[in-house]
C-alpha cells in the first residue's frame, strides 16, 4: 500500500469539497475509512502518519474508525502522533481521539502520560489531562477511573496556564458522573491552590450538572 499517495488524495479530495465544513470534510474521510477497512491496522498508521501534518483531525480519525489501526499503538507510537500539538485544537483532537483512548484501553502507560504532566510544553501538559476524560467517558468506553485520573490532576493543581487550567476542569467535570464524592473532596482538600476557574466550574457541576448554570446548555459545558 502507497500511504503517501493515499494521505495525498485524501488531501486532494477534502481540498475539492465546495464548502470545506466539518460535516462536508467529515464525509471524506467517513468514504477513505470504508476503502481502507480491509487494510490492516499498520497500513491505516502509515496513511494517517503521512496525512498528519496536513489533515490531522483526519489523520487521528482513520486510525480510531479503523476496527484495529488503534490496538496497534504504544506509548512511543502515540507519541509520533502526538507531534507537533500546538493548539487548543491539535491538542484536543490528539487526547480525544487517540492518547486518551489508548491509555483506556492499556495500550499506553501511566508513566507515559504522567510524564507529558511534567513536560515544560504547556500542550502535553493539556494532552496529559484530556487523556483522563476517556477514562470517564461512557461513548469511549470508559466506566470511572478515580484514581488515575486524580493521580494526573494532582500533578497539575498549581499550574496557571490557562489551557492547562481549562484541562484541569474538564478533567474533573468528567469524572463527577461516576464519582461525585471524590471529585469533591479533591476540590476541598485543594481549596488553596486550585485556579478560581476550577473550583467554579467544578462545583457547578457537582451542584447543578452544569459547567455554567447561566448558559443552561447542558454540555456546552462539554470540554474546555
Amino acid at each position: 500500500m502507497d500511504a503517501a499517495r493515499i494521505a495525498g488524495d485524501i488531501d486532494r479530495a477534502m481540498r475539492a469539497v465546495p464548502q470545506p465544513r466539518t460535516e462536508p470534510l467529515r464525509r471524506v474521510r467517513r468514504g477513505y475509512s470504508k476503502r481502507l477497512r480491509d487494510a490492516t491496522g499498520a497500513e491505516v498508521v502509515a496513511v494517517a502518519d503521512a496525512l498528519l501534518g496536513r489533515r490531522r483531525w483526519a489523520a487521528y480519525e482513520l486510525i480510531a474508525d479503523h476496527p484495529t489501526a488503534l490496538g496497534t499503538l504504544d506509548a512511543d507510537a502515540v507519541e509520533h502522533l502526538g507531534r507537533g500539538i500546538d493548539s487548543w485544537w491539535t491538542v484536543d483532537a490528539f487526547a480525544r481521539t487517540i492518547s486518551g483512548p489508548a491509555w483506556l484501553r492499556g495500550l499506553i502507560p501511566d508513566e507515559a502520560v504522567h510524564r507529558w504532566a511534567g513536560s515544560d510544553d504547556r500542550w502535553w501538559r493539556r494532552a496529559a489531562l484530556v487523556s483522563t476524560v476517556a477514562l470517564n467517558m461512557k461513548t469511549d468506553g470508559g466506566r470511572g477511573d478515580t484514581g488515575r485520573t486524580l493521580e494526573t490532576c494532582r500533578m497539575l493543581i498549581s499550574d496557571r496556564d490557562d489551557m492547562v487550567v481549562k484541562a484541569l476542569s474538564w478533567a474533573l467535570r468528567a469524572l463527577v458522573q461516576w464519582d461525585p464524592d471524590a471529585v469533591r473532596r479533591f476540590v476541598d482538600e485543594h481549596e488553596a491552590g486550585l485556579a478560581p476557574r476550577v473550583k467554579r466550574e467544578v462545583r457547578h457541576k457537582l451542584d447543578t450538572g452544569l459547567k455554567n448554570p447561566r448558559r443552561g446548555n447542558p454540555e456546552q459545558q462539554s470540554g474546555s
